[in-house]
């Protein structure tokens, strides 16, 4: 694993889909800070998580109620296992989506057994709300902001993700979803894909889930962060507990802005990322916003035995 040429680091949290059978099992079988999580996962979850992510069935996994917990659960076991062996120290932490939680349980400003219960609820409400108000979600590469918005206006959809330049996720009905790809071909899209989620995510079909999500939030104790998060919703640092429970509920129905919270990042001098979690998405995402930023994932044994290398 090569060393961290910047002293300033951030840390990044994986998002939802990046799961697979399997992720995290060297993990739990090798460092007690990482089976800790998973037992206490399983524990607060009143099911086992951990034999979901190990053995599957894909099926089961792919459950937005499922794979939101355990992503996180995987995303915090190997932080936690990174942290104790010389983990260099984060200017700031940002997650994608779902990986905005992570991030605020690496902060300690939610403890874990509160951010794992938090997620699997916002899974289930998220759920809820596809079944109610059937969506999808499209992945528009190719085409710059202006004309994804002109195709929005065209075909009724909303913004959901402005992940990194070229690539923007937008959110609708089953048959606008549909408009927007022909649209997308027709504007010259290089590529427009569904996605496989249930739902239409991050748009105003989870307006629902948002009021659900909030009186949860008013069950914990949120914490000023230890280290400043970048939210998905403004793009800027949150330092307090009650603009976090703001965001959040936000972020349910809100464009994620993560392309700007990057940049953010980048313009506070910092060059050098961590990313905790299954898959390889955000280092993917840099390349296209900053190839000259470095991006080490930590998602198995042999990255956190590297750990230690790039603190030295």
């Amino acid at each position: 694993m090569g060393r961290l040429r910047n002293k300033m680091v951030a840390y990044l949290f994986a998002g939802q889909g990046s799961q697979y059978i399997g992720m995290g099992k060297d993990l739990y079988e090798s460092f007690p800070e990482s089976k800790a999580i998973f037992d206490k996962a399983d524990k607060v979850l009143g099911f086992p998580l951990s034999k979901l992510c190990f053995e599957g069935p894909a099926e089961d996994l792919k459950k937005t109620e499922n794979s939101q917990p355990a992503i996180l659960t995987v995303s915090l076991a190997a932080f936690a296992a990174a942290k104790v062996r010389g983990l260099a120290p984060a200017a700031f932490v940002a997650g994608l989506s779902l990986g905005e939680y992570s991030a605020l349980a690496a902060s300690e400003a939610i403890s874990f057994e509160d951010v794992v219960y938090l997620v699997r609820r916002r899974g289930e409400f998220m759920e809820e709300e596809a079944a109610k108000n059937p969506g999808g979600m499209l992945s528009i590469i190719g085409l710059d902001l202006a004309k994804v918005k002109e195709i929005c206006s065209k075909a009724n959809c909303e913004i959901a993700n402005l992940n990194c330049p070229g690539q923007t996720v937008i959110s609708g009905g089953p048959v606008e979803i549909d408009n927007a790809k022909k649209e997308a071909e027709v504007l010259g899209a290089k590529m427009a894909i569904k996605l496989e989620v249930s739902g239409a995510f991050h748009s105003s079909f989870m307006k629902g889930a948002s009021l659900k999500l909030a009186k949860e939030l008013d069950k914990i104790n949120i914490k000023n962060p230890k280290i400043p998060l970048v939210s998905n919703v403004t793009a800027k640092p949150v330092t307090g507990a009650q603009e976090i429970k703001e965001n959040l509920i936000k972020q349910v129905y809100g464009s994620v802005l993560w392309e700007d919270s990057v940049r953010f990042i980048l313009a506070q001098g910092v060059n050098s990322y961590y990313e905790f979690g299954p898959g390889k998405v955000l280092k993917g995402l840099m390349r296209r916003i900053d190839s000259n930023a470095q991006v080490l994932n930590i998602e198995k044994k042999a990255d956190i035995e590297g750990v230690k290398t790039n603190a030295s």
